[in-house]
C-alpha cells in the first residue's frame, strides 16, 4: 500500500485540476516503463535461537522482528537506502543510488514488499528481483527469519497476526470492519503481486483499462497460490481474491464506468471523488477522516475533521492510493489481480500484462477478444475463479481456454517487442513459460500446494514455509 510523500499544496478550484493530475501520466512510448511489486510473509525458521525480545514481530514471531531487518538492511546498504519514518519508528526504505525508484515497505501485518524500479525491460526485472531476494536473504537469515510469497496466510488466525506501527494502517483498522466483512483479513493476512504499466495517451489509458480490467479475473485464476484457512483447505484456490469480494466494495471490485463507452479520466476521478475517505496529512499528521467524502469536501459541505480545511491537489493524490479496484489508475495502471508466487511467477505477472498492453497488434487483439462478451460477464467471472480457478466455466469450455488465448497475445506481444538480453541473448518471453504450462494442463501454485497437503504433508500445512521460501 502507498505511503503518502512530499504532498503538491496547491488548492484545488476545479475538478478539471484532478482531470489534469491523471493526464500528467501520459508518456511516449519510448519511456514507458515496468515497474514490478511484490509482497511476502515473514516465519521464524525452524533452525533460529529465539532472543528474548520482540520488535515489530512478524507472523510466526519473529526472533527480533521485521524493525531489526530494516534497520540491518540499511545499515549494510547505506548508499543504497534511506530510512521512512512514522512516529519515529521506521516503517520502510526509499531507494537511492543503484536502487533509486525503488522502495520497500511494510503491510498491515509486517509482509515485507519491494516496489520495483520503473525499468525498461522485463530482463532488469528480472535482476532486480534476484539482487533483492539475494541482499535480503542472509539478513534475514541472521535474525532466525525467512520470506514465504503465498497470496493469504496459511495458518495464523487474524487475532495472532501483529500490527506495524504505521498511521495510515490505524486508520483502516478501525474503519475495515464498519463496511465489509474481511478487510481485516486483506490487511492483515493477504500478499500480492502487481505491475505497473504506462500510458501513450486517454485513448490509450482507456483502451489498456478496460482490456485489464476484465481480464483480471483471468490472472486470478492463473496465479491462485492460496488454498489454506488457518492450516485447513477452505475449497479456494485464491482465498486472497475471496477476501476482496468483501473488503469494502465502495473501493474495490471492477466498478462499472470503465467499461462505460465516455470512460475516460474524468468518469475516473468521477468515480474517485465517491469513494469514502480514510485520511488527509496536515502539519505532518495524518488526520483521520474515514467515510468522509471527498465530493462533499469539494463542494465546501461542513464535515467533521474537514471544516478547517480546503482540499489539495496532494490531498487528491493521496484519495487516489486508497482506492482498490482490481486495476487502479493513476499517473500509471496498476495490474491488482493476482496472489503472489515463486519468483518465477513473479516474473510471469509482469511478462504477461506487458505482452498484452506494451504491442499495439497485441492489445488490440486484447480487445478483440474481450469485447465479445458483456462487462456483466467479467464480473461474475472475478466472483468465480477464487473457488474453481482455471476450471472456471466460460462459454463453451473453460477459463483456461481464455487464459490460453490471453496468453498467445502477450506471446505475441513480447515477441514483437523483441527485448534481448544483452548478456543472456534470451528475449522477454521467455518468462512466461510457467504460464505456458499452465494453460497445457499443469497445476496452478495453489493446486500442487493442495497436492502436497494431502500427500507428503499429511496434513500438515506449517511445511509450506519453508517449501515456498524465497
Amino acid at each position: 500500500m502507498s505511503n503518502p510523500g512530499a504532498a503538491d499544496e496547491t488548492p484545488i478550484q476545479s475538478t478539471s485540476e484532478l482531470v489534469d493530475v491523471l493526464a500528467q501520466g501520459c508518456k511516449p512510448r519510448d519511456a514507458w516503463r515496468i515497474g514490478t511489486e511484490h509482497e511476502k510473509f515473514g516465519f521464524i525458521r525452524p533452525d533460529s535461537a529465539t532472543p528474548a525480545k520482540a520488535a515489530y514481530a512478524t507472523p510466526g514471531y519473529s526472533p527480533e522482528g521485521i524493525e531489526a531487518l530494516l534497520k540491518a538492511l540499511h545499515k549494510s546498504e547505506p548508499d543504497d537506502w534511506t530510512s521512512v519514518l512514522d512516529k519515529g519508528n521506521i516503517i520502510g526504505l526509499k531507494g537511492q543510488g543503484q536502487a533509486a525508484g525503488a522502495a520497500i515497505s511494510l503491510e498491515p501485518a509486517g509482509q515485507f514488499e519491494l516496489s520495483g524500479a520503473p525499468l525498461r525491460t522485463l530482463h532488469e526485472t528480472a535482476e532486480e528481483l534476484a539482487n533483492h531476494f539475494d541482499s535480503v536473504r542472509p539478513l534475514a537469515r541472521k535474525l532466525g527469519i525467512g520470506f514465504s510469497p503465498l497470496g493469504f496466510h496459511p495458518t495464523a488466525t487474524r487475532d495472532a497476526m501483529p500490527w506495524m506501527p504505521k498511521s495510515r494502517y490505524a486508520i483502516m483498522r478501525d474503519y475495515m470492519p464498519k463496511v465489509g466483512s474481511m478487510g481485516l483479513d486483506m490487511m492483515q493476512r493477504t500478499c500480492t503481486v502487481q505491475v505497473n504499466l504506462d500510458f501513450g495517451s486517454e485513448q490509450d489509458m482507456v483502451r489498456k483499462m478496460q482490456v485489464s480490467m476484465a481480464l483480471q479475473p483471468v490472472a486470478t485464476a492463473l496465479f491462485a497460490n492460496s488454498p489454506f484457512f488457518e492450516g485447513k483447505p477452505n475449497g479456494f484456490l485464491s482465498n486472497r481474491a475471496r477476501i476482496w469480494t468483501d473488503t469494502d466494495n465502495a473501493r474495490s471490485g471492477m466498478p462499472a464506468c470503465v467499461f462505460a463507452s465516455d470512460f475516460s479520466f474524468e468518469r475516473y476521478v468521477d468515480w474517485a471523488l465517491d469513494v469514502p475517505m480514510y485520511f488527509i496529512m496536515r502539519d505532518g499528521e495524518m488526520r483521520n477522516v474515514a467515510g468522509r467524502s471527498f465530493r462533499s469536501w469539494l463542494k465546501g459541505e461542513r464535515q467533521d475533521g474537514l471544516d478547517d480545511t480546503r482540499p489539495t491537489i496532494g490531498d487528491f493524490e493521496d484519495h487516489l492510493t486508497t482506492a482498490f479496484p482490481d486495476v487502479r489508475l493513476k499517473q500509471f495502471l496498476e495490474m491488482r489481480g493476482a496472489d503472489v508466487g515463486s519468483p518465477e511467477m513473479i516474473l510471469a505477472l509482469s511478462a504477461l500484462w506487458t505482452g498484452v498492453l506494451y504491442d499495439d497488434a497485441a492489445l488490440e487483439g486484447a480487445w478483440e477478444l474481450v469485447r465479445s462478451r458483456p462487462w456483466e460477464d467479467y464480473v461474475k467471472l472475478r466472483e468465480l475463479v477464487p473457488m474453481m480457478g482455471l476450471d472456471t466455466p466460460w462459454g463453451e469450455g473453460t477459463v483456461r481456454d481464455l487464459a490460453a488465448q490471453m496468453l498467445a497475445i502477450a506471446m505475441d506481444g513480447l515477441q514483437a517487442r523483441d527485448m534481448v538480453d544483452d548478456n543472456s541473448q534470451t528475449s522477454e518471453w521467455v518468462y512466461l513459460a510457467p504460464l505456458t504450462a499452465l494453460v497445457a494442463g499443469a497445476p496452478t501454485q495453489a493446486e500442487r500446494w493442495l497436492e502436497r497437503y494431502y500427500g507428503a504433508w499429511m496434513g500438515d500445512t506449517s511445511r509450506i514455509f519453508l517449501e515456498s521460501e524465497v
